[in-house]
């Protein structure tokens, strides 16, 4: 039995502790004008691994609670002075995040029943066994060690330089990343806008896969590069027999989708005939196959994307207006890289771990050759970004890209005034070192820092 002191601590190497002692100990708080009962309660949890806190009085438990962080509170029902109810009311409206266990010497039905529907977790009925208190401790603790490991990834997902295959920690990023994770677990349709090249259907995947449909099919469709009378049979499938050279039946791709996600890429091409009929299968979540009367039954998730302006297009009269609320439940619009710019060094990095080889290992970028991939406008965004570095890993012969390296409109580019003041400061600081400090310089700085290095494992962002 351990002493009746008002806080104890229980060493972090105990035996059969229950919790991970590398972020520390959980706090309880035991709350019971019984001396007897708060040294046993603290020495049960203390064998459990937690950091043990003693109160006799609620108002003693309140003190407590607005000065120490405390993860579980386990309190007698018959507590002086606002007694355990009203505790259990406090806390639940102060401190919503602690888990509440109640002591109770009735074990009545309307008391328990009482402390549960106010948000207390479980209770204990007293006098209780010793191993019935740990295994309701041992209980509680799982679950906070289940919510904090929840916390640190949810922590570790917003620092993270990216999410899925997308890669960038600009904040225009981040808000995408914040929408992924907000919408990927429901079905609702998403729209996904943006320029050409800057990753739509990247969006659109890493929505997918954080759904729960992530085990079921993920199709993309390019609405601008069907056959335009082709573009009904392949999207509903058509029975044999239904136009010449229909020797099959065939699936169309929203009944392939079934289960996963269809995703429709450049919506704003498709023919206005068809876009009455994909508003006709999104609301009755079914279809006619081309040359069939009966209909199917389809569960699908909808995520479009387009490069157009559908709201002017809705105007021309050139898309339905009740099809793009249809598919404007959520919308996303991704940046061009032009108004992310801080982010190239980190795309940059990714592309030369893509298409480095060893027999061809890039491990940097030389400083002159990043200002000026910093200072282009890059109207294809992020797939024209790609395709530079592609070339210049191919085309190139050193260990650092240099700007020899860049396709020549970046070569004879002009720099902004930023990169160009950049470069000039460096190149007067150079000139007025001492000849023996130049001459140690190397030729090319490599770009970037340790913290951008190739070897940081980041993929490819390019729709």
């Amino acid at each position: 039995m351990l002493s009746g002191t008002a806080e104890h601590f229980h060493p972090a190497g105990v035996a059969g502790a229950i919790v991970d002692h590398s972020t520390g100990p959980f706090t309880v708080l035991v709350v019971d004008d019984e001396e007897e009962a708060r040294k046993i309660c603290a020495e049960v949890a203390e064998e459990a691994g937690l950091r043990a806190r003693s109160a006799r009085t609620t108002e003693e438990a309140l003190e407590i609670l607005e000065q120490v962080p405390v993860d579980i509170v386990l309190t007698d029902l018959r507590v002086p002075e606002l007694g355990g109810l009203d505790l259990l009311r406090r806390i639940r409206e102060h401190f919503p995040q602690i888990a509440v266990l109640v002591l109770t010497q009735y074990g009545t039905i309307e008391s328990a029943v009482e402390a549960t529907r106010l948000g207390a977790a479980d209770f204990v009925t007293k006098p209780f066994h010793v191993s019935d208190l740990r295994s309701k401790l041992d209980r509680m603790v799982r679950a906070l060690d289940l919510e904090r490991e929840n916390r640190v990834l949810r922590e570790e997902l917003r620092s993270r330089p990216g999410f899925g295959e997308l890669v960038g920690v600009s904040a225009k990023m981040q808000r995408v990343y914040h929408l992924i994770e907000k919408v990927g677990p429901h079905t609702c349709p998403v729209l996904i806008l943006g320029e050409s090249g800057t990753g739509k259907e990247l969006v659109a995947r890493s929505i997918h896969f954080s759904s729960p449909r992530r085990e079921r099919a993920f199709v993309p469709v390019d609405c601008s590069a069907l056959v335009p009378t082709l573009i009904e049979s392949e999207l509903f499938g058509y029975v044999k027999g239904a136009f010449t050279g229909a020797t099959q039946s065939r699936h169309g791709l929203l009944e392939a989708a079934t289960g996963g996600t269809l995703f429709l890429d450049e919506i704003g091409d498709l023919p206005i005939d068809l876009q009455a009929k994909l508003l006709r299968a999104l609301q009755e979540r079914e279809i006619k196959p081309v040359g069939s009367n009966e209909r199917v039954s389809i569960d699908v998730r909808v995520i479009a994307a387009t490069n157009r302006d559908l709201e002017e297009a809705i105007r021309k009269n050139q898309f339905r207006q009740d099809l793009f609320f249809r598919l404007n439940v959520v919308q996303i619009k991704l940046p061009p890289l032009r108004d992310r710019k801080n982010d190239i060094p980190m795309l940059v990095n990714s592309f030369l771990e893509k298409f480095s080889t060893p027999q061809r290992p890039v491990r940097g970028v030389s400083e002159e050759a990043m200002s000026r991939l910093m200072a282009y406008d890059w109207p294809g965004n992020v797939r024209e970004l790609e395709n530079a570095v592609e070339r210049a890993v191919a085309l190139g012969s050193g260990q650092a890209l240099s700007l020899t390296d860049l396709p020549t409109n970046l070569q004879h580019g002009i720099l902004s005034a930023a990169w160009e003041w950049t470069i000039s400061s460096r190149s007067r600081s150079s000139s007025a070192a001492p000849s023996s400090a130049r001459c140690a310089r190397p030729a090319a700085t490599s770009w970037p820092p340790r913290a951008f290095s190739a070897s940081a494992k980041l993929r490819s962002t390019a729709n």
